[in-house]
């Protein structure tokens, strides 16, 4: 029996709070895992895109992932999908999930974890691109520390001032307004042109960046990139589809991943002056980290629903 678990059911079962100590955890196990990662992606003859993760492993979870997603800019939601949770014992089918729901949390919640790494101290917090994946790094950056202050831009005006409303702050009328007023700015848009450049970045800034997340998206400028302590989730990844790939910059470019600094093997910010920006592409294993620990909740407290595809 295959349990199918929804998006209610698996946000009655996930807490940003959990996720995040999950996520950490990942960074540093990643590394051992005896299988890599790939990220497969593909133009359609339709006005989208789809893509394929896997196999998402973890050192100690006896299970692995595969995700299929389709991406559709002008569809809400953009993203849908599906994550098969399978048994590494006889590849069972142990769980389908809501990809769309799964992708957000762990990609929000790891740039969370990211962005608190990484960005000083100051209390103003932008966001550009009020989306699903801005809404959990707001949600996972909360419980990691407090912001006085939040500003928000979006390219719809109304989903900009609801965001705002929700989360205590106020709209702003354009990327390079949330810039000079935030002193940690959160990206997550479908951009094709850079929305910020180092000119607009101010000194000590921090960026996180996720929208660059397949190639011809590109959110920060080259000249941005250079300039800062730049952070990836996987130095060729980032290079091949990333934020690295749209500015023409090298894996070299990438200072450190965000598993260095995890590890404390790259110390990150050195200066107060520092302008750092974290740039992830997201990983198959993050995937399984949330799908297994929803998929274990969810059989405790009996959420979801049982079925026998091989029926």
């Amino acid at each position: 029996m295959t349990l199918v678990l929804t998006r209610s059911d698996l946000e009655a079962v996930l807490t940003p709070e959990a996720c995040l100590e999950l996520l950490r955890d990942g960074f540093v196990r990643a590394r051992d895992a005896a299988v890599a990662g790939q990220r497969v992606r593909t133009d359609l003859p339709f006005p989208g895109t789809a893509t394929a993760l896997i196999p998402g492993v973890l050192p100690g979870i006896d299970a692995y992932t595969v995700k299929v997603n389709a991406k559709f800019p002008g569809a809400r939601p953009a993203l849908r999908g599906v994550i098969c949770l399978h048994s590494g014992r006889d590849g069972e089918l142990l769980a389908l999930l809501d990809s769309a729901t799964v992708t957000a949390w762990r990609t929000g919640l790891a740039a969370a974890l990211g962005t608190h790494v990484l960005a000083g101290p100051g209390d103003v917090l932008g966001v550009i691109g009020a989306g699903a994946q801005a809404e959990l790094m707001v949600r996972g950056l909360a419980a990691l520390r407090p912001h006085r202050t939040l500003v928000v831009h979006d390219t719809d005006d109304e989903r900009a001032a609801a965001f705002a409303a929700r989360h205590g702050g106020r709209p702003a009328a354009s990327a390079r307004e949330v810039a000079a007023t935030a002193d940690t700015v959160l990206l997550a848009t479908w951009a094709r042109e850079p929305l910020l450049r180092l000119a607009d970045a101010r000194e000590g800034g921090h960026f996180t960046s996720l929208g660059a997340d397949e190639p011809g998206k590109q959110e920060l400028s080259a000249d941005l990139l250079r300039a800062a302590v730049l952070v990836v989730d996987d130095r060729e990844l980032a290079a091949h589809t990333g934020a690295l790939s749209a500015a023409g910059l090298p894996a070299t470019a990438a200072d450190a991943t965000l598993a260095d600094i995890l590890r404390g093997d790259h110390p990150g910010r050195v200066s107060p002056d520092d302008r750092t920006v974290y740039a992830p592409v997201g990983l198959p294993w993050q995937d399984l980290a949330l799908s297994w620990a929803a998929y274990r909740a969810a059989e405790r407290v009996g959420v979801g629903r049982r079925v026998d595809l091989l029926a």
